[in-house]
């Protein structure tokens, strides 16, 4: 087994959407993506937590997303058996430290969007009995609960079913996860959360102001809430000219403005992703190689070479937290 890396430290990372790569690679025959491609990366980056979510591409919108949900975990459980000996599909706190104790790979599922639950609850249940310990209402585009950042213009809040739904992952132990989600839409969760939430992949408005990433205000309110930010690591949300330092900024920043225990890391690692899935980036029509990819941080690997960087900017101490503790913790306390 990979021992921690960074002085006994842990990586955990809030989102990769490998799955949706693994499930690309399996529909056109290969035998075990899963082992091939991601399994190395991840060892080799130390990573001991992943979160891995389900998310909703767009040619499945609609009748087709409750049956691609259902086939990508389906993947992550065959993954899971398949590789019993390096990864553990954990629902509960004890199964977090059992991986953990054990050195190997805790992976937590988390649905990106709605779109599988359709338009009433009793789905929230399906998939939290199915092992999903993580959700969110909306990806870019509008659901049945909530309008994402990409519906902006409306200036749409939660819808009932919305708030329904929140108060039900709630009483569950399904982290609310606030990426994606529309300013509007954030204000009014803010308004009615009970329970600490978490923004799995997004970064910091001030020093990019791109819509995908979070204001002051807004990492405000998430401090008082106890919500935990996981800083994304794609390159446009960084800079217009991103590379490793540009990641540490907002990770110094976030740290100011959060405290040390509310950051961690959801890179958002889409490179190899992307390849393997759309060669234009989900119908953005831009290619692959002409995106501003982050050299040395843009896939699990790079953890080994990131984290005596974040080190040396941060201080031991802010590391090992940003680097894992802070979300191992979190979902520690959130699960059953």
């Amino acid at each position: 087994m990979t021992e921690p890396i960074a002085g006994g430290s842990i990586i955990a990372d809030a989102h990769n959407d490998l799955l949706l790569a693994v499930r690309h690679m399996r529909e056109r025959g290969h035998p075990d993506p899963f082992g091939a491609e991601f399994l190395p990366q991840l060892r080799a980056g130390g990573v001991r937590l992943q979160v891995l979510p389900i998310c909703t591409e767009e040619q499945f919108v609609g009748e087709g997303a409750l049956r691609r949900a259902m086939v990508l975990l389906e993947e992550a459980y065959r993954l899971a058996d398949e590789h019993a000996e390096d990864v553990l599909l954990v629902r509960t706190k004890s199964e977090l430290d059992e991986a953990l104790t054990s050195g190997k790979i805790a992976l937590i599922l988390a649905l990106e969007g709605a779109e599988p639950i359709g338009s009433g609850l009793e789905l929230i249940d399906t998939f939290y009995r199915s092992g999903v310990r993580m959700a969110s209402l909306s990806w870019n585009r509008r659901t049945m609960m909530a309008d994402g950042v990409g519906e902006s213009d409306t200036g749409g809040r939660l819808t009932a079913l919305g708030v329904s739904a929140i108060a039900l992952m709630e009483e569950r132990g399904m982290v609310v996860d606030v990426s994606h989600l529309s300013r509007a839409g954030f204000d009014h969760f803010a308004d009615i959360a009970q329970k600490p939430f978490i923004a799995s992949h997004s970064s910091c408005a001030n020093l990019q102001p791109h819509p995908r990433n979070l204001q002051d205000d807004q990492l405000q309110v998430m401090k008082d809430k106890q919500a935990l930010l996981c800083l994304n690591a794609f390159g446009p949300f960084l800079s217009d000219r991103p590379d490793v330092d540009s990641y540490l900024d907002h990770i110094e920043h976030a740290v100011a403005v959060l405290g040390s225990s509310q950051v961690g890391m959801g890179t958002d690692f889409l490179l190899d992703v992307a390849k393997i899935v759309d060669p234009i980036l989900s119908g953005l029509l831009v290619p692959i190689d002409d995106l501003p990819w982050v050299d040395g941080l843009s896939r699990p690997a790079d953890f080994a070479s990131f984290v005596p960087r974040l080190t040396q900017r941060v201080g031991t101490n802010v590391a090992t937290a940003v680097a894992g503790e802070n979300l191992a913790s979190f979902m520690r306390t959130a699960l059953p």
